[in-house]
């Protein structure tokens, strides 16, 4: 049984820590309006979860999950995270997040900056390209037939094993993407973006039914992203 400490507890934070509870491991969740305004979620997850602050959930975890709005990035909690694998699920929204030079100019990506930001973590990107509502729909037993997989990039082997691991546990095989400079190839607006939905979706219109996600579906999308300055 590991702590998955998370920053950011909302449709995606709450999904994975859904999942995790179910896995057997013990959640510590955390947001920016305190811990006792997730006393739902602690409720319907049940003993192996609890809420604090996101350093608590920092300092508690084993491996972390950030999933918070991108402008707030620099509110991560430093120390507490050294030496532990981060999840980040962001993507960059500049109609939310205000304009980022670093990534309007694609000089580095939504990943490398939360790592640049966590130089002593070892971050992994990973459930930003998935619908919220598909994280825990979509999760099947090591083995199934109907299995799908998520993408994953990320600086250190180390690490990639250990986020392998973990997603083995929650329902996914986990898809290498490279580097967190590859990371892009997944992020908002390509191809590889929201490639479980089973039909074209509109935001704001219901959820089309999810697909499952296999190699032959993902690689071609991979190799066809490209960056925003080329589209």
């Amino acid at each position: 049984m590991s702590t998955i400490g998370f920053i950011g507890s909302g449709n995606i934070g709450g999904a994975i820590a859904r999942l995790a509870v179910k896995a057997g491991h013990r959640v510590v969740l955390s947001n920016s309006r305190g811990p006792e305004t997730l006393a739902d979620l602690v409720a319907e997850l049940g003993p192996n979860a609890a809420a604090a602050t996101p350093a608590e959930a920092a300092a508690a975890a084993d491996i972390a999950v950030v999933s918070i709005p991108l402008h707030a990035y620099r509110s991560v909690p430093v120390e507490e995270l050294r030496g532990k694998v981060v999840f980040d699920t962001n993507n960059y929204y500049p109609q939310r997040d205000g304009q980022i030079p670093e990534l309007d100019d694609e000089s580095t990506t939504v990943s490398e900056l939360l790592q640049a930001h966590l130089p002593e973590s070892f971050v992994i990107k990973a459930f930003n390209n998935i619908f919220q509502d598909h994280v825990v729909e979509l999760a099947r037993p090591s083995g199934h037939p109907e299995r799908s997989l998520l993408a994953i990039a990320g600086d250190d082997a180390a690490a990639k094993r250990t986020a392998t691991d973990l997603l083995d546990e929650l329902g996914y095989d986990a898809y290498d993407v490279g580097p967190l400079a590859e990371g892009w190839r997944y992020q908002r607006d390509t191809p590889a973006y929201g490639l479980y939905f089973s039909a074209p979706f509109t935001w704001g219109e219901p959820a089309p039914a999810p697909r499952r996600l296999t190699p032959e579906i993902l690689e071609p999308a991979l190799k066809a992203a490209k960056r925003y300055r080329d589209m």
